[in-house]
């Protein structure tokens, strides 16, 4: 007896389906072929540019430096004027011209711009002086002269910034208020005639003297022959407190007064003129 084999299909199974052809294994999908030309390395530029960039620019400087040595020589020309700018009331234009003069025999690109600043800081009336060129052969020279305020002991001057300065004609400005001290407080010291000036001016009075001692006291000395003196510390306070007294009981008085003394706590000593004994009266008063 012949035996039959069963098979039943699978799950999943669809009988309808069509067979599947099978893929001969090793077998692989079929794949367009690139053009050559897009398969092949591109060639690159950037090591050629960085080389050529360094070339084009010695290239330009060279041609730049040529084109200058040819030209120079017609541009270069000598220094035909000099013009000298600002309000000048202490210098002349004749003594500008000659502190300058040995710069002025250079050309238009060779004149020492700096150098001929310097020369003319060295003057002791000018404070800043600017120079430049001025196409094609000329010079512009600005000037800033000293402001002088004050006089600083007797051989030198202060202008507004408390800067010292040593003209050769200090003996004609006696008029203006002689500052003193040491010598590293220049500026302190004009500082202080500034403050003080300017509070003790609504009362009639102008300081023709102010000096700082070497322990930072101060002495000051009104054009109305009346000296205060101050202390060390709280200077401007003491002013203060001398404003409202001379208000209420000094203002009648003044003219008799020769010294007063501002370096006590709660009031002030007054020194009388003539005709009371030259011995010196001292009278405290006491602030309410």
């Amino acid at each position: 007896m012949n035996g039959a084999t069963l098979r039943y299909p699978q799950p999943g199974y669809d009988r309808a389906a069509p067979a599947r052809k099978q893929v001969p294994r090793g077998a692989s999908r079929l794949v367009a072929k690139e053009p050559l030309s897009a398969r092949m390395p591109k060639p690159s530029f950037g090591f050629i540019k960085l080389l050529l960039w360094p070339l084009l620019l010695a290239a330009l400087g060279f041609g730049a430096y040529q084109g200058a040595q040819y030209v120079l020589p017609y541009a270069d020309r000598p220094i035909s004027k000099v013009s000298v700018e600002g309000d000048l009331s202490y210098v002349s234009q004749q003594a500008v011209q000659q502190r300058i003069s040995p710069f002025v025999s250079a050309s238009f690109f060779t004149v020492d711009l700096a150098g001929m600043r310097q020369e003319l800081e060295q003057m002791p009336w000018i404070a800043h002086a600017e120079v430049r060129r001025v196409w094609p052969d000329q010079v512009v020279v600005r000037l800033e002269e000293q402001l002088p305020i004050a006089r600083w002991g007797d051989e030198a001057l202060l202008n507004n910034q408390g800067q010292a300065f040593a003209p050769r004609e200090v003996a004609n400005y006696e008029h203006l208020p002689r500052l003193s001290g040491p010598q590293r407080a220049q500026q302190q010291v004009m500082q202080q005639y500034q403050i003080l000036s300017q509070m003790l001016r609504p009362l009639g009075f102008s300081i023709s003297s102010l000096e700082m001692s070497s322990r930072g006291a101060w002495t000051l000395s009104t054009a109305q022959g009346v000296q205060i003196v101050l202390g060390r510390d709280h200077a401007v306070e003491q002013i203060r407190r001398f404003v409202t007294i001379h208000e209420k009981a000094l203002k009648d008085q003044i003219s008799k007064i020769a010294r007063i003394d501002m370096r006590y706590p709660n009031g002030l000593a007054v020194a009388w003129r003539d005709p009371l004994p030259q011995t010196t009266v001292a009278a405290a008063a006491t602030v309410q």
